[in-house]
């Protein structure tokens, strides 16, 4: 019998922290991951902890995890000035 197994959707997200700086990481669902970050308990990275609240500026759908890991690496890679370019083409 053929695995039927659905795979879930796999997106790559920016969020603002309250410093100003932005934060880029993959989940599977990015509600549920902004509120990790904004949370009290240790879910959330290491890197938003202290930079509390944020907020949710850009997301994009990737096919799988692979695909998402290899965008938020090149997103990594762009300067501020180019994430910031990527967030305000986005329409909200």
């Amino acid at each position: 019998m053929p695995n039927t197994r659905i795979s879930p959707a796999w997106f790559v997200y920016l969020v603002q922290c309250k410093d100003g700086s932005l934060y880029t990481g993959v989940s599977t669902d990015v509600k549920r991951r902004v509120q990790e970050h904004n949370g009290s308990d240790k879910k959330g990275a290491r890197y938003t902890r202290s930079r509390r609240p944020v907020t949710l500026r850009y997301q994009e759908n990737c096919t799988n995890r692979s695909e998402a890991c290899k965008r938020e690496a090149a997103i990594k890679k762009l300067t501020r000035t180019q994430k910031i370019s990527l967030i305000e083409s986005t329409p909200a």
